[in-house]
């Protein structure tokens, strides 16, 4: 684990981390539904229903998100690099598993089970590891390591339909398990960033000094409750998983929707294909813009914005009655999806700082796993009781735009009143430059994310400060213990020689004084 108050280089060997964070994305999002090309063969070898090999797919996103508390203690207590190498293990072995499975139960706990728990323990630790490295360049790192999704996506399906049809599903999940072996080599990417010497050093001193009067620190939390203290923690949480209900619902539906007003199966699956590409750009565009100095601060009603992009779309996507319609639909949704997969860590990110973030987002991913469970099933049983993909459509959109509403209202009226509160601390801060010294005051208008920019700022100067400070004393106490002799420094030298010009005498030099 990267040391407290480590710079993040935005850049190094973070673009290292960036590419191991982008095929882990693409692994975890785009697993579960390359997943569901094998399932005709499936239903053919088990003698079993849709709606069971739909299991498969329902269990890797259950524990893919519902494993989030657990991840988060591994990563406080292991670090990122350990768990998420055994979590590449646990992926791989449960599709190898599964190639030699005997009935559909045994899919479940290998492929559902195993692999799930393998690829959360990847993406999780994955995304911790991005926000120690970027800092400045966060927004667009997000960006382009979402972009992960829809390009696995791309290429996992077509992958599976030919592993499928030239080695059938066994050989085909026993290559896919050799494929995600890649896990570890990202896992291997994520090297711990080392503090500086200086906070090394700070902690010595601090054991040396405090001798038997020393206090014992408190463990570090593995999983920090206390980020629900925050109110800005709270508000996104609550609009994630109302969130969550209706995002998923349209790409699981798209298809089946285009089926029924007529449409050639080769032509219903193109609309996926449509709403992938535009995805695929979407996603860092977006990280770029949410990068821009003036959108940065306000980044929470960005994605706001996003949200209710996306649930309009689907609420106009819902009046289509043709073909043409769905692929619009499908570039609008692909774009506002594309948007809220690039945003919605990102702001999770500014809201808790780097330090609370691993605690976090398992507690968020526990909330989503929820609606996950939710949302999709809910949906299906609307249309069993109303026959018509309009109204499953459009509860997924009134689902998405309440979401936004919640996050924008909330988070103005409230985070706002918290920053008026704390306006009269933050409103002069002195800043010192050599002789000059300079009193900057604070805007009337600050946001959540400036005031604990400022905040660290100050942190972090006064934590120098108390290091120098603290080597002083040290050197000084050094200089007592040892003899006098050696505690000569050149200034004493200089004035014991002027001494000597002024007795006259002038053959004493430098050496003998020492």
């Amino acid at each position: 684990m990267g040391a407290e108050g480590v710079k993040a280089p935005d850049g190094g060997w973070g673009w290292a981390v960036l590419f191991g964070c982008f095929v882990i994305t693409g692994f975890s999002y785009a697993f579960p539904k390359a997943v569901s090309v094998f399932f005709k063969e499936l239903i053919r070898e088990f003698g079993v229903g849709y709606s069971d090999t739909a299991w498969i797919s329902s269990i890797l996103l259950a524990m893919l998100y519902g494993t989030g508390p657990l991840c988060s203690v591994l990563v406080n207590r292991f670090g990122c690099r350990p768990v998420m190498m055994v979590g590449g293990l646990f992926a791989s072995l449960g599709m190898i598993m599964a190639s030699f499975s005997t009935s559909i139960i045994h899919i479940y706990l290998s492929t559902g089970v195993i692999t799930g728990l393998g690829l959360a323990l990847n993406f999780q630790p994955s995304l911790i590891m991005l926000n120690r490295y970027f800092s400045e360049r966060r927004p667009l790192a997000n960006g382009l390591s979402a972009a992960g999704s829809p390009v696995a996506l791309c290429c996992l399906s077509p992958l599976g339909q030919v592993l499928q049809y030239k080695y059938g599903w066994r050989g085909g999940f026993l290559i896919l398990g050799g494929l995600l072996l890649n896990c570890c080599v990202c896992g291997a990417l994520m090297k711990p960033l080392v503090g500086p010497k200086a906070l090394k050093s700070k902690v010595l001193e601090l054991d040396n000094q405090e001798g038997p009067e020393k206090t014992k620190k408190p463990k570090a939390k593995l999983l920090d409750f206390s980020v629900f203290k925050d109110r800005g923690f709270l508000i996104y949480t609550v609009a994630a998983s109302i969130m969550v209900l209706g995002l998923f619902v349209p790409p699981v539906f798209i298809v089946s929707y285009a089926k029924e007003l007529g449409n050639e199966d080769t032509k219903s699956a193109l609309l996926l294909s449509i709403l992938g590409f535009i995805d695929i750009f979407a996603r860092p565009t977006c990280g770029v813009i949410a990068g821009l100095k003036w959108v940065r601060p306000r980044c929470v009603y960005l994605f706001s914005f996003a949200m209710l992009f996306n649930g309009i779309t689907d609420l106009i996507g819902s009046q289509a009655k043709d073909y043409g319609s769905l692929v619009v639909f499908c570039i609008f949704f692909g774009l506002s999806y594309g948007m809220v997969g690039a945003l919605q860590f990102e702001v999770l990110m500014a809201i808790v700082g780097t330090e609370k973030f691993s605690s976090a987002i398992g507690l968020v991913l526990l909330m989503e796993a929820i609606a996950v469970l939710v949302g999709p099933p809910g949906a299906g049983r609307l249309l069993d009781a109303t026959k018509n993909y309009m109204w499953v459509f459009l509860l997924a959109g009134i689902e998405v735009v309440i979401s936004a509403v919640v996050l924008a209202t909330c988070n103005f009226l409230f985070i706002r009143i918290k920053s008026s509160a704390l306006e009269d601390k933050l409103e002069s801060i002195t800043v010192t430059d050599d002789a000059k010294t300079e009193v900057c005051h604070k805007p009337s208008e600050i946001s959540e994310q400036e005031e604990k920019g400022a905040r660290q700022g100050q942190e972090k100067e006064t934590n120098e400060k108390v290091i120098k400070k603290e080597e002083e004393i040290h050197k000084e106490r050094v200089k007592e213990d040892r003899p006098e002799s050696e505690t000569v420094d050149s200034k004493a030298v200089e004035r014991f020689l002027k001494e000597q010009r002024q007795n006259g005498d002038m053959a004493i030099s430098p050496e003998t004084c020492l």
